[in-house]
């Protein structure tokens, strides 16, 4: 990683590194705080100094020497808490809030997670965060040694903290993301030796089997396949441009995302991008591990409920202003995000507790508000017309004992023949345009009953309302997409079992009326009013309603066959998902912000249902127009009894019945049911 980064700001900070560790470690024997809360400080504190003790490790080469041993040592030490023994730790807001009261447990929990955040710092050399985090640890000290009003003065710690301070955390995540410089974990990729597992802990990341074997398992592959897995992910992301006739050659960099453990890959995709003149950014925000609990990340990801207000909110958004205003020469340089996924996680389903802390309603506007204005400084700056991305996504080992065999097909899955596929989606949209809405009806216990209306083609021989989607942006190919007409478009949406963003729902079920979310349910919890919140805080994201986005049809029948061949359909991450079938995004449209731009299918025709009655506000109030959000929800074949295209006379277009596809030229996407020894 690059060494000299953070250099300045470390000479300029390091006495107050100083100061801090020697206050910790002084406190560490006081009795000046009363129990229940000097055990807490103590905790806590000893945490803080492994961290301190790490940056320190890192910076004079100490830990680069490191056995492996001593390496999954450290590791451990820094994550064995949320891996082991999260139920009695101050981590856990329940129990946080039995040992230290309601309303300071949840405060210390928070704290408790910001130490956390120092990891990263630490192995990066960001001193910064690191003393800034130590200094707000030893402020709540104080004022737990000096007995004055504790659960208002920590309040008052916390909340001037984050406000304070956000300028910082804005600046820092901007020039990682847009910076050279500051790509702190290209050397690792570029330059460390990746034939053994010593370099996966040079990150700070946890690092668990899946990474692990990822790494032993693209060892394995010869340096040809490495290339070709790379030129899929990279040629993706060139076609993404031509195809929306985008100039890539204006562009400087790419930002590359991926999971720990793909490094040989993703080396080869630097050197494919650089033949194409793109320097790639890696941030500490761009690389991520398996989730030690993500039962941790679920209780605390409302803790800005302690202080979240206008203030900060608008404070929030200066600062990013500010930040992207300072770097908007290499924003306007930025290409935009090429993403590599994993998936194969063993499903999860919260608990919900009553300890944790939760929005207030007035919060949630407020979050909803700053998520909404944030976008729109984005694409102020990476002008949404001028950047593209691509995303693709391979099995992890905790998919089980198939791994390999899984990830080799998802190879092939990836790489599957675009004329094909063309063709038969190209047959598809013919049929899909004819129409003035498509209806969507379940089989069996589903019982979604959907009509999806279209927008009306001024000139069908040039123009159509469906996206032949092949493997580009989104890999794998392959589905046929739209964005409805809200009005009009009504009925119920029913999926048994589905895992959206990590959260699995049981019997989802979702009224539209004139295209916008009515009412919603699902059966994860024993109440309808806790279903509901669920639904509301990660679905919905907080808003009153959604409007229905897209709709869509996935071809991808080989994905599917493999999905069920190994027993994994609810392990796949939605972005193949999506392809297994016909599917239905609520929030805002497939063409977010890109509404105005022209975009046309390989037959020439020009896809004109780009946006909707609501992002039509794009033009008077962009607040109004978009909600920063897009979840697709996908209907698996085998629960699908008809999706037919209705025409103006009322006569009907049928393209699949039972589960197959019906469509005369469309048969071929039945085969690998066929092969597989499935039957109507």
């Amino acid at each position: 990683m690059n060494k000299f980064a953070y250099l300045k700001e470390n000479i300029e900070i390091s006495e107050r590194f100083e100061l801090a560790m020697d206050r910790i470690k002084g406190l560490m024997q006081e009795t000046t705080v009363e129990s229940p809360y000097v055990e807490y400080f103590r905790k806590e504190g000893e945490f803080l100094l492994s961290v301190m003790n790490l940056y320190e490790q890192v910076q004079y080469g100490d830990y680069q020497k490191f056995t492996i041993e001593e390496l999954e040592r450290t590791n451990r030490l820094l994550y064995g808490e949320l891996r082991e023994s999260y139920e009695e730790s101050y981590l856990n807001p329940s129990y946080a809030v039995e040992k230290l009261g309601e309303e300071l447990g949840r405060y210390l929990s928070y704290l408790a997670v910001s130490l956390r955040k120092c990891i990263l710092p630490a192995m990066i050399q960001r001193l910064t965060d690191i003393v800034i985090y130590a200094e707000l640890f030893l402020e709540i000290y104080c004022i737990f040694e000096n007995g004055e009003d504790c659960v208002k003065e920590v309040h008052s710690a916390i909340y001037w903290f984050e406000r304070d301070y956000c300028e910082i955390f804005q600046t820092n995540a901007l020039r990682e993301m847009l910076e050279e410089e500051y790509s702190v974990y290209r050397d690792i990729v570029m330059e460390a030796d990746l034939t053994n597992d010593k370099y996966l802990y040079e990150y700070g990341l946890p690092v668990s089997e899946n990474e692990k074997k990822t790494r032993a398992l693209l060892e394995s592959f010869s340096e040809e396949k490495i290339e070709a897995m790379a030129r899929t992910y990279t040629e993706g992301y060139r076609r993404g441009f031509e195809l929306a006739k985008k100039d890539l050659a204006g562009k400087e960099t790419v930002e590359v995302r991926y999971p720990l453990g793909f490094e040989r890959m993703v080396r080869a995709a630097v050197k494919q991008f650089e033949q194409m003149g793109l320097k790639t950014i890696i941030r500490t925000a761009g690389v991520e591990s398996t989730p030690v609990n993500r039962q941790y990340q679920y209780d605390h990801k409302q803790d800005q409920g302690l202080f979240l207000d206008k203030g900060i909110i608008n404070r929030r958004l200066e600062a990013v202003k500010a930040a992207f205003e300072e770097r908007k020469e290499q924003a306007a340089g930025m290409a935009g995000p090429a993403v590599i996924e994993t998936f194969g996680e063993e499903g999860f389903t919260p608990v919900r507790k009553k300890e944790n802390v939760s929005y207030s309603e007035k919060q949630q506007k407020l979050n909803v508000e700053y998520q909404n204005e944030y976008v729109q400084i984005y694409y102020r700056y990476i002008r949404g017309e001028e950047r593209s991305f691509t995303i693709i996504a391979y099995p992890v080992s905790e998919i089980g004992k198939d791994y390999e065999a899984i990830f080799k097909e998802t190879v092939e899955i990836n790489n599957l023949d675009q004329k094909i596929y063309g063709s038969i989606q190209e047959t598809l949209i013919e049929a899909l345009d004819q129409g003035e809405y498509v209806h969507i009806k379940g089989a069996g216990e589903n019982t979604t009953d959907l009509k999806v209306q279209l927008h009306t083609l001024k000139d069908p021989e040039k123009e159509t309302n469906f996206e032949n989607c092949l493997a580009d942006v989104n890999i794998p190919l392959g589905e046929v997409f739209t964005s409805p007409v809200l009005s009009g478009t009504n009925g119920v949406l029913n999926v048994s079992n589905v895992y959206l963003n990590g959260l699995k729902y049981v019997n989802l079920t979702i009224h539209f009326k004139d295209g916008m979310t009515e009412n919603y349910s699902c059966d994860n919890f024993d109440t309808e009013e806790e279903n509901r919140k669920f639904i509301r805080e990660n679905l919905l994201q907080y808003h009153e309603k959604l409007p229905m986005g897209e709709f869509a049809i996935g071809t991808n029948t080989t994905a599917y066959v493999m999905a069920n061949k190994y027993d994994i359909v609810y392990k796949m991450p939605i972005l193949i998902v999506e392809k297994m079938g016909p599917h239905f995004a609520v929030g805002d449209t497939c063409y977010s912000h890109e509404e105005d731009e022209k975009t046309y299918n390989p037959d020439g025709k020009e896809i004109t249902a780009k946006d909707n009655e609501i992002s039509r506000y794009r033009t008077e109030d962009k607040s109004k127009a978009y909600f920063g959000c897009h979840t697709d929800i996908t209907i698996p074949y085998e629960e699908i009894g008809e999706i037919s295209v209705v025409k103006a006379d009322g006569s009907k277009i049928p393209l699949i019945l039972n589960g197959r596809f019906v469509l005369e030229g469309t048969e071929e996407l039945n085969r690998p049911f066929e092969e597989n020894g499935e039957n109507h």
